[in-house]
């Protein structure tokens, strides 16, 4: 249909701006719920090989949801319970503590050995500044403001997570009759084909997120043996910050590498040994894992050239963060499947 009223065609057009702000606003106001249906349809993809490959050995469909998702589960309530210990210990410690700690304050036994440790810092002016900001209502009030931040925040978090383990629950178990039901909408002419590339696409995700799982698991474990082989504190949990360090592609292993040398430092001041110890083991495991692991368990399970892994990364974590990074790879693999078997065959026709 042509328009050929100058008045008619602006106003259209007026109307398709604001039609197009209007789903933009939607879509950023629901960018939140957003996140976590893309979070839970990631985790479900990853969860859903491994209920195939139970269904394929006479398992039914089921059965295999049950079994895999109380091994998920029963995996993270034992690092739980292999955590909580660790905190309880460390928070009765600090609360055995706290009359020490008052009476070194009070007493100037803090004073003076600020004195001796820091002669060239001004301690008078230092705690004149202090008490003065102390003073100061509206910075006491940010302080309280900014610890309640923080439990909203991690409230916030913890409310997140357990949406998204609530919706990959849903997407595990009606993940088929899901699929089903969006391939109806694809003309019947067509619909093959979209079921075969949509395949393949849902198989590479599924693949990466048991290929990345597997990365993390091989991480904790390996550093379980090695913290319980050398007598360190809290194996359990340097091994649990290992496996969840190693879930985020490309950094993700040097900086947890780094986060749990810098710990064993605090923990164990006096012990260089240990310390320098847990170094070199973080050294060789990277080698390990660049050079073994990660080539035989991630080139089975998305075949993505070097280089367009290291940029899909970086531009998903800029746009989304930790999310946005481990989402980001799967992506990229699943839009080189579309341009490999959509684009360049109808490229080849014209």
């Amino acid at each position: 249909m042509k328009i050929h009223n100058p008045f008619r065609l602006g106003l259209l057009a007026g109307l398709g701006v604001l039609v197009a702000i209007l789903i933009g606003t939607a879509v950023g106001q629901l960018a939140l719920i957003l996140t976590y249906v893309g979070a839970a349809l990631f985790l479900a993809l990853g969860i859903d090989p491994v209920v195939s490959w139970l269904e394929r050995h006479g398992w039914k469909r089921w059965l295999a949801i049950l079994v895999t998702l109380l091994g998920i589960v029963g995996v993270f309530v034992g690092l739980v319970f292999a955590i909580v210990p660790v905190i309880t210990e460390q928070v009765n410690k600090l609360i055995g503590q706290a009359p020490d700690l008052i009476e070194f304050f009070t007493s100037g036994a803090a004073y003076e050995w600020a004195e001796s440790t820091f002669p060239w810092i001004p301690i008078d002016t230092v705690v004149a500044e202090v008490t003065k900001w102390t003073q100061d209502a509206d910075n006491i009030t940010g302080i309280f403001g900014g610890v309640l931040q923080t439990a909203v925040t991690i409230a916030s978090g913890a409310f997140g997570a357990l949406i998204i383990l609530i919706l990959t629950l849903y997407f595990v178990t009606s993940l088929s009759s899901i699929k089903r039901s969006l391939y109806q909408l694809v003309p019947a002419s067509k619909r093959e084909r979209v079921i075969d590339i949509s395949e393949q696409v849902s198989t590479a995700v599924g693949r990466y997120v048991v290929g990345q799982g597997a990365l993390g698991l091989c991480n904790g474990v390996l550093s379980f043996i090695f913290f319980s082989i050398i007598g360190a504190e809290y194996p359990a949990l340097f091994a649990f910050l290992a496996f969840l360090f190693s879930l985020v592609p490309l950094v993700g292993t040097i900086t947890g590498s780094i986060v749990i040398v810098a710990i064993q430092w605090l923990v164990n001041p006096d012990s260089f040994i240990t310390v320098l110890t847990t170094a070199i083991y973080y050294l060789v495991y990277m080698q390990v894992e660049a050079y073994v692991l990660s080539p035989n368990i991630m080139n089975r399970a998305v075949k993505v050239p070097g280089v367009i892994v290291v940029i899909a990364a970086l531009a998903g974590g800029t746009l989304g963060g930790i999310l946005g990074a481990l989402v980001a790879i799967p992506v990229a693999a699943s839009i080189l499947i579309i341009v490999k078997q959509v684009f360049i065959p109808k490229q080849q026709t014209l």
